[in-house]
């Protein structure tokens, strides 16, 4: 009887495999794979290739089959615990038609060009000047002679001064020699510390917390970070005639301009630029009152301190009152930017008389090699004090001692000779009224057509009627509104965002017309102001007596330039009838 073999489980099944040789038994191994014929293909075809057309299907077809026949051998023999990461991976590059592919590939293909050409991401550069001359530019800030409280105010939350002047910044935009590319690099228009400007913003937001600033900073840094001024930095300025020839002497005007609320002395920089290479030296004011996003204050012991927008709410009451009323905090506010041009007028006028080396060693910004040059250079005899907006407000404040002599010691020597009031401010407080010098006021567009109510009346009537009065005054003040453009019209922000802008402020002129009309008709007042002829704008007289209410004569009507209609409404102006 044979002997029956003893039980044992020592054996293993046959090792099932596919046709690649894969082993099917592990519990890890994908799932067998099996060529599809025709009809089970058309089974599992998504239903939206159906309705596609021919030329996307065929598309796609030959799409799948590159890349299949593009598929590295070796992922044939990878291992297989990575097996389904290298599968995602692959498929992320295959081309997809579908709406987030298609954007997601233009938004890298525009940050790829944006990169390349140093541009920044949704946005534009800001122009070349088209005046004769190169533009140079020099930060300036030094200490003021008397470091002192302007007005009384304290914040609530620590008690400290928010009217302290300790230094005056800004920056001086000139006629510059050509050729002499810039010391320093150029400087951007955002400047550092971005952070600290993008908390201003986000103040003004009513949207200040630690998400918001961050939020703010990166889109800042994102849509204009890296716009840089076109004027070169620190360069010489240009130099006087060669002995014999014409104009040996020549000095330059001088604007003093005064920047609106929410708003810093980099916003006008086209504006200014453009006066610039015309041969008009300017300088654009950083008001440290609490209208500026933000800015740093370097302080004589090395220390920094730095200024924040700030609302009338945030300063403690005076005694037996509730509250700062915004009229008081704006008086207040006005009286320190008086204070700033005062001093800023003062560091020209040192400048001028040869002590530019001195302002160098001073200089908090390191900048100005060259101002020992400037002796005897600028004509303090055809000043003038501009303004947009808010400084368009602070611009006629200032003016008040224009052209004046005083006995009050406190009243300083205000050698202004004009004024260039831009957008008048509707909600910055009553404009003064007691002005003896003539003065440009342009209104855009949508400051003439809004009717705003200012203290009881139209803000238009309220303007005019200062014109006016002026205009009996000295003989000589226009008033005049520039047809199609915003309140932003004169800044650099359309500029950098030309779409953007002329959707949102209903501004219908091309950005650079706009703005070349606004350094146009202050040329023509510049050049007035100097020698007295009344050219372009200047003298066509009274068109509009009212917003779009045309009262020009048959003569005016045939005489006027188109160019002149097509942007100019004239509302105040001396008479053009020769007497």
């Amino acid at each position: 009887m044979p002997i029956a073999a003893p039980y044992h489980d020592d054996f293993e099944l046959e090792r099932l495999e596919d046709d690649r040789g894969n082993n099917l038994d592990d519990p890890d191994a994908p799932l067998p794979e099996r060529v599809l014929d025709e009809d089970e293909t058309a089974a599992v075809r998504p239903r939206w290739l159906e309705n596609s057309p021919p030329w996307t299907r065929s598309w796609l077809n030959r799409a799948h089959r590159t890349m299949d026949s593009i598929r590295p051998r070796w992922l044939d023999d990878r291992p297989r615990w990575n097996s389904p990461m290298l599968d995602k991976a692959f498929a992320i590059v295959r081309p997809r038609l579908t709406v987030g592919y298609v954007l997601c590939s233009l938004i890298v293909l525009y940050v790829l060009y944006c990169y390349i050409i140093w541009s920044p991401l949704f946005a534009s550069k800001l122009p070349r000047y088209t005046g004769p001359f190169d533009v140079g530019a020099v930060d300036i800030e030094v200490p003021v002679d008397k470091p002192r409280t302007v007005v009384e105010g304290v914040f609530k939350k620590d008690g400290k001064s928010a009217f302290e002047l300790d230094t005056v910044l800004f920056t001086v935009y000139y006629p510059a020699v050509k050729g002499p590319r810039s010391s320093p690099s150029k400087h951007k228009w955002f400047p550092k510390p971005i952070s600290l400007i993008a908390e201003g913003y986000a103040t003004a937001a009513h949207f200040n917390n630690f998400f918001s600033r961050g939020l703010f900073t990166f889109a800042l840094w994102g849509l204009a970070g890296s716009i840089e001024i076109p004027a070169k930095v620190d360069v010489p300025l240009l130099k006087q005639a060669k002995e014999g020839e014409k104009d040996q002497n020549e000095q330059f005007q001088v604007v003093v301009l005064s920047h609106g609320d929410i708003s810093s002395r980099t916003d006008y920089t086209a504006y200014c630029g453009e006066l610039a290479s015309r041969g008009i030296v300017v300088a654009t004011i950083e008001h440290r009152d609490g209208s500026c996003p933000g800015s740093v204050v370097h302080l004589s012991n090395s220390k920094q301190k730095n200024v924040m927008l700030f609302s009338a709410d945030q300063l403690k009451p005076a005694e037996g009152s509730d509250e700062v009323t915004n009229d008081d905090w704006r008086f207040k506010k006005l009286a320190f930017r008086d204070a700033e041009i005062e001093e800023t007028v003062s560091v020209l006028q040192k400048l001028n008389a040869g002590e530019g080396e001195e302002i160098f060693k001073r200089n908090y910004r390191k900048e100005g090699k060259y101002l020992g040059d400037w002796e005897k250079r600028l004509n303090f005899s055809e000043v003038v004090i501009a303004g947009h907006s808010f400084g368009a407000t602070g611009a006629l404040q200032a003016l008040k001692n224009a052209n004046k002599t005083s006995s009050d010691q406190k009243a300083w020597a205000n050698p202004a000779i004009g004024g260039i009031i831009l957008d008048p401010g509707k909600s910055s407080g009553k404009l003064n009224t007691d002005i003896d010098v003539p003065l440009l006021i342009v209104h855009s567009d949508s400051w003439s057509k809004a009717r705003t109510i200012f203290y009881g009346r139209p803000h238009f009537d309220t303007v005019r009627d200062i014109a006016l009065d002026v205009l009996k005054r000295c003989g000589a003040t226009w008033f005049m509104t520039s047809l199609k453009t915003s309140h932003p019209s004169v800044t650099d922000a359309p500029l950098i965002e030309p779409l953007l802008l002329s959707w949102t402020t209903g501004a219908t002129i091309d950005v650079q017309e706009g703005l070349r009309e606004y350094v146009r008709v202050s040329m023509e007042f510049i050049y007035f102001l100097r020698n007295g002829t009344k050219e372009g704008v200047l003298g066509v007289g009274v068109t509009h007596e009212a917003y779009g209410n045309d009262t020009r004569s048959e003569d005016q009507k045939e005489k006027m330039e188109k160019d002149v209609t097509k942007y100019w409404e004239v509302h105040v102006a001396p008479s053009t009838e020769k007497s």
